[in-house]
C-alpha cells in the first residue's frame, strides 16, 4: 500500500528576546503600584525611601494606577508596539484608530469569549457588550475591575494617565546613579540570547528564564523580556496568542564584586526569623496548605500568608495549587552563593 504523506510541517513557537527602557519603566511601574506583594520587591526600599523626593503628579498617577490596574494596560500596549523609548510609545499610542485602541487594551479571556471582546473593542461605549465581557473574569484577581475601568474612562483620559506616568517615571528613574548600568545589563542580555532556538522552545525557556513552560492552545509567539525593577518575581501575561515572560536578570550583572547580592540579603532576611523558620523545619516533613499551616502553629492564615510570601520570595518555598512546598535545591543553592561571596571553598 503506497501512502501519500500530505502533511504540513509541524508549526513551533516563534521565540524571541526583547528588550528596551520603555519595558523596563512600564514593569517598574507595575511594581511600585502592586500593594499586596510590595513588600517582598528588591526595590521597595528605595522607593520607599524616594517617595517623599518624588514630584507630586508622579505620586498621583501612580496612584489612580494602583486603584485602577491599568500597568496592565501598559503592557498590552508595549507589546503592541515594542517602542525603544518613550517617545515612540506616546507616538504609536495617538496613531491608534478607537477600535485599535480598545482591541489591544482589553485582556484576553478564551477563544470561546473573542468575538465578545472584539465587539466590546468596536463599541466601547455599548454596555451591553463590555458588561457580559467583564462578567466573565469574576472572581479574578484585578482583570474584571480593569475591564471596568477601560469602560468608565474616555480614550482621552486613558491616554493622558499612560504618556503622563511613563513620562514621569522615566524621568524620576534618569536621576537614579544605577539606572545606566541597568539599562547596559539589559542590552547585554539581550545581546546574549538573540539567537534563541525557536525548534526547542521549551527548553530555551526554562534555560534562559529559569521557569518551566507547556505549550498553550492559541499561543505561537513567546517574548522573553529581562528586568530588574520587578525582581525577585517573574512576571507572566498573554494576550490571544503571545505569551510574556518578564523575568529578573542575573544580579551578577548589576553588581560590583564586593557588593552582596539581594538574592543573599533577601535570602538572610527571610532565614532571620523564628517563625519563618519552624514554617521550613515543618515543611521539610511534606508539603501543607495554609489552612494545615495555620492549625498547626495556632497562627491566623494572614499573618502566616505574609511569612510564606517572604519565604516565596527568597525561593525557599513554592506553592501549587494552595499547597505550600520546600524547594530543597534552593536552600542548597543559596549556602553555595554565601560561600562564593566570602571566597570560601564550598
Amino acid at each position: 500500500m503506497k501512502i501519500i504523506d500530505a502533511a504540513l510541517p509541524e508549526e513551533t513557537i516563534h521565540l524571541s528576546m526583547e528588550q528596551s527602557p520603555v519595558w523596563e519603566w512600564i514593569v517598574g511601574i507595575a511594581g511600585y503600584t502592586h500593594g499586596q506583594l510590595r513588600h517582598t520587591f528588591e526595590m521597595d526600599e528605595e522607593w520607599t525611601n524616594d517617595a517623599e523626593a518624588m514630584h507630586a503628579s508622579l505620586r498621583e498617577s501612580l496612584t489612580k494606577i494602583e486603584e485602577t490596574n491599568l500597568w496592565y494596560g501598559l503592557l498590552l500596549l508595549q507589546n503592541e508596539f515594542g517602542a525603544r523609548s518613550v517617545d515612540e510609545f506616546v507616538k504609536r499610542l495617538a496613531g491608534l484608530s478607537e477600535h485599535q485602541f480598545y482591541d489591544v487594551l482589553l485582556p484576553y479571556h478564551s477563544r470561546a469569549a473573542e468575538t465578545l471582546r472584539e465587539q466590546a473593542a468596536q463599541y466601547p461605549e455599548d454596555n451591553g457588550w463590555w458588561s457580559p465581557y467583564a462578567d466573565l473574569f469574576e472572581g479574578h484577581a484585578y482583570l474584571s475591575g480593569y475591564v471596568w475601568q477601560l469602560y468608565g474612562h474616555t480614550r482621552a483620559e486613558l491616554s493622558e494617565l499612560f504618556m503622563a506616568v511613563l513620562s514621569e517615571w522615566q524621568d524620576w528613574m534618569a536621576e537614579k546613579p544605577y539606572v545606566s548600568k541597568w539599562l547596559k545589563a539589559l542590552a547585554f542580555e539581550e545581546q546574549q540570547h538573540r539567537g534563541l532556538d525557536s525548534a526547542n522552545a521549551v527548553k530555551e525557556i526554562e534555560r534562559v528564564a529559569g521557569v518551566a513552560y507547556t505549550p498553550e492552545p492559541s499561543i505561537w509567539s513567546v517574548k522573553l523580556i529581562p528586568q530588574v525593577s520587578y525582581r525577585p518575581w517573574l512576571l507572566t501575561i498573554r494576550t490571544a496568542d503571545v505569551k510574556l515572560f518578564f523575568y529578573p536578570v542575573s544580579e551578577q550583572q548589576l553588581l560590583d564584586p564586593e557588593v552582596p547580592p539581594n538574592e543573599l540579603i533577601q535570602g538572610h532576611k527571610a532565614l532571620g526569623d523564628g517563625l519563618r523558620l519552624n514554617v521550613l523545619h515543618h515543611l521539610c516533613h511534606g508539603p501543607a496548605s495554609l489552612q494545615e499551616l495555620s492549625e498547626h502553629f495556632s497562627i491566623s492564615k494572614t499573618t502566616l500568608h505574609h511569612q510564606l510570601t517572604l519565604l516565596k520570595a527568597a525561593k525557599f518555598v513554592k506553592v501549587d495549587k494552595g499547597v505550600y512546598s520546600i524547594q530543597p535545591e534552593k536552600l542548597q543553592a543559596f549556602s553555595g552563593q554565601l560561600n562564593r561571596y566570602l571566597g570560601l571553598t564550598e
